[in-house]
């Protein structure tokens, strides 16, 4: 991050905008909604300036810019058409100490305003750092779409009651759940897209709601196979809203960081053999933190009911009569197969695909190893990595090709993507002399083949 994003409260403060031309008029109509005390200086006014400033009862003076116009402004904007001038605004007012954007020339800005998304005192602004504007706008006008317009009335009506919701709910995570609840609540969000106005009795009733309920809730929560962007909308939601996080090895960091900032982490572990918390352990945990009132993510690599031990720990959470939510996520196998540009199935390759995992209860592999053997069938194997010797050795035993095409995907769908294609007899030389750690993907079967023509990732 190389700008620190801050906003200002320019509220009947001074406020001057150098120039009189189009682009000082746009900051002008952009500054007024934030009720500065502004004056424009400017030798000459465009006649749609002159206007607004009539219009809007602005101060301006009509005169070339001086230093001695810079004095105790709390802000500063200089968009005239003379470099030189706009050079000498931003080194006199940063010698001041004042705030200072130059229009369009970032290396003499001590601020930018970026992008702005405005529904009243609700303000989202997004900055490029004036690397790339266009693209900043771009994803303005996409937030636009995405912020309703009424929300300029919720957020008021909000602002309006945080007094008294503060009296009725006294501690700070109860009354931060009814905040959410309230900004999610259905007749709340009618009443904001309507003309009817908000009543006391309506957020009485929201408030008793929220007091009477002690409980806590935990959502089960897929993260997908790495990549970010594969994160549900409902993944990313609950992210979001939870107050405890625990998570895995296999959760990466970029996801991580798309869990909310203030919530607690707690790092479970799940590495073979290197388990920071027991499964036990996990499954008690998430009682004893619902139970106390508290909002838990447990958030699992790929699907959690995908060898992700999902069905265990909600089985604790029933009989305890704890409310809980399960989210899917794209699992490893359909992830990380579509970013290797090998699909799971094709008419002339595979029918049919098994899931397998690599890592038992007990440590000891025991597939129905004849059962994996048959044609026009894709195998795919978690965490197999440490097995993959003993593995191709019962294959082969068993009666698969030693030329079967095999994949070995590590880190798949992230940028440290790494691809390792062979045959059953020479691939765990392969995978050694590329020195592919976990967690990986193995993929068995003739779809791999078509990886030399579909691969597109990377």
């Amino acid at each position: 991050m190389e700008n620190f994003p801050i906003f200002i409260n320019i509220d009947q403060k001074p406020v001057t905008i150098f120039g009189g031309g189009d682009i000082a008029l746009r900051k002008a109509i952009l500054l007024i909604k934030a009720r500065p005390l502004l004056t424009v200086i400017a030798k000459d006014f465009s006649e749609e300036f002159k206007d607004f400033i009539d219009k809007n009862k602005i101060a301006f003076v009509q005169k070339s810019y001086e230093a001695s116009d810079i004095r105790s402004q709390v802000l500063i904007v200089a968009a005239t058409n003379d470099k030189r001038v706009n050079k000498s605004i931003s080194n006199i007012s940063q010698a001041n100490r004042i705030p200072v954007n130059v229009v369009d020339q970032p290396d003499l800005c001590s601020f930018t305003m970026g992008s702005i998304v405005e529904r009243d005192a609700l303000v989202v602004s997004i900055s490029s750092g004036g690397k790339a504007p266009v693209l900043a706008r771009m994803i303005r006008q996409t937030l636009e779409s995405l912020i309703p317009s009424h929300y300029s009335k919720l957020v008021n009506f909000a602002g309006s009651i945080r007094g008294l919701v503060k009296k009725r709910i006294t501690h700070m995570e109860k009354r931060r759940e009814f905040w959410e609840y309230f900004f999610e609540d259905t007749l709340i969000q009618k009443i904001a897209n309507s003309k009817k106005k908000f009543r006391p009795q309506d957020i009485d009733a929201l408030i008793k709601r929220r007091l009477k309920k002690v409980d806590g809730e935990v959502y089960l929560v897929g993260a997908g196979p790495g990549d970010k962007d594969l994160l549900t909308l409902r993944a990313l939601q609950l992210m979001q809203k939870c107050d405890v996080c625990i998570y895995d090895n296999l959760v990466s960091s970029d996801v991580l960081e798309m869990v909310r900032r203030d919530a607690d982490m707690i790092y479970a572990g799940k590495k073979r053999d290197q388990h920071t918390l027991e499964q036990s352990k996990i499954n008690e945990l998430l009682i004893e933190l619902a139970m106390k009132g508290k909002r838990v993510l447990r958030l699992k690599g790929g699907d959690p009911f995908i060898f992700g031990r999902g069905g265990e720990e909600i089985e604790g959470l029933m009989k305890k009569n704890i409310t809980f939510q399960v989210v899917p996520g794209i699992s490893a196998a359909n992830g990380v197969s579509s970013y290797s540009g090998i699909p799971l199935t094709h008419r002339d390759h595979a029918q049919s695909c098994l899931f397998l995992t690599g890592h038992f209860k007990e440590g000891i592999i025991s597939f129905d190893w004849p059962k994996l053997i048959a044609e026009k069938q894709t195998v795919v194997i978690y965490m197999g990595l440490l097995s993959l010797q003993e593995m191709k050795k019962n294959l082969i035993k068993y009666g698969m090709s030693k030329n079967m095409p095999v994949a070995v995907v590590q880190s798949g769908t992230t940028q440290s993507q790494k691809v390792v294609i062979g045959q059953l007899r020479n691939i765990s030389s392969k995978v050694n002399k590329a020195r592919l750690k976990s967690p990986a993907l193995i993929i068995i079967g003739t779809v791999v083949e078509l990886r030399k023509d579909l691969n597109w990732f990377g």
